[in-house]
C-alpha cells in the first residue's frame, strides 16, 4: 500500500520522490508534484477546497500536462460527501472524460453505495472508500471492497491517520490511502509514518506471500 500526504515540508517531497510515499493533490493546495513521485488529484469536495466544475476541470487537465499521465495513480470525480445518491449523480458525468485523459478515475463511494445500483462498477477504475468514518469501517465498505478487487478495480480509502486505520486499510488490500497525519508536525511525524508503513508492508508481505500477484500502485 502506498500512503499519500501533501507535500509540506524538503523532507516529505524527498520522501516522495523516493517512492517511500506517494503525492496528494488538490485544485486548492498549489503544491508541484516533487520529481518521480506518484501523485493522486483528489477534488477537494471534502472540505472547503472546491473551486466549482468548471475550475476544477481546468485544474485537472493542468495538472496532468504538467506532471504527467503516467504518475497519476487516479483523479477523482466530484462527489457529495456523505451522500451516496448525489454522487452517483455527480460523478457520472465525469467519470468517462477523466478516462479520456489517460488516467484511471476514482468513484468516492459515500455512506449508503452498498445498495443496489450505487456504484458505477463500469465507470470506475478505482473505488475511494469516503463517506463518515463509521461507514468506512463498516462491514458494507469492507464488501464493497472486495467486489472492486474481484472485478480488477483498485482500492482508496481517505483520511487514514493512524496505525490502527493503516492496518485496516491494508487488510483491505487497499492499493493506497491518505490522509493528513503528516502535515501537524511533520518532522517528528513523518519518521513515526515511514515505521509503520515498514510495518504494514511486511505485513503484506507476509499477508499475500500466497497470492498470485499482489495489488499494484496502479
Amino acid at each position: 500500500m502506498l500512503y499519500l500526504a501533501t507535500p509540506s515540508t524538503p523532507k516529505v517531497r524527498e520522501a516522495m520522490s523516493a517512492g517511500l510515499i506517494g503525492c496528494m493533490t488538490t485544485p486548492k493546495q498549489g503544491n508541484v508534484v516533487p520529481p518521480r513521485a506518484w501523485y493522486a488529484a483528489d477534488n477537494g469536495r471534502f472540505g472547503k477546497g472546491w473551486p466549482g466544475a468548471d475550475a476544477w476541470w481546468a485544474w485537472l487537465q493542468a495538472k496532468i500536462t504538467r506532471h504527467g499521465a503516467d504518475r497519476c495513480l487516479w483523479a477523482l470525480a466530484p462527489d457529495e460527501p456523505g451522500n451516496a445518491a448525489a454522487t452517483l449523480t455527480e460523478s457520472l458525468p465525469w467519470l468517462g472524460r477523466i478516462r479520456g485523459l489517460g488516467v484511471p478515475a476514482a468513484f468516492a463511494a459515500q455512506d449508503g453505495c452498498e445498495a443496489p445500483g450505487m456504484v458505477p462498477w463500469d465507470s470506475l477504475d478505482v473505488l475511494f472508500l469516503a463517506g463518515s468514518t463509521d461507514w468506512k469501517l463498516s462491514a458494507a465498505a469492507s464488501d464493497l471492497a472486495l467486489t472492486a478487487q474481484a472485478l480488477g478495480k483498485r482500492v482508496h480509502m481517505g483520511r487514514v491517520n493512524s496505525l490502527r486505520r493503516l492496518r485496516h486499510a491494508s487488510a483491505l488490500r487497499c492499493a493506497t490511502s491518505d490522509g493528513t497525519y503528516i502535515a501537524f508536525g511533520p518532522n517528528v511525524n513523518l519518521p513515526r509514518l515511514l515505521g509503520w508503513m515498514e510495518q504494514i508492508t511486511a505485513l503484506e508481505a507476509t499477508a499475500w506471500a500466497s497470492s498470485a500477484t499482489a495489488p499494484p500502485v496502479r
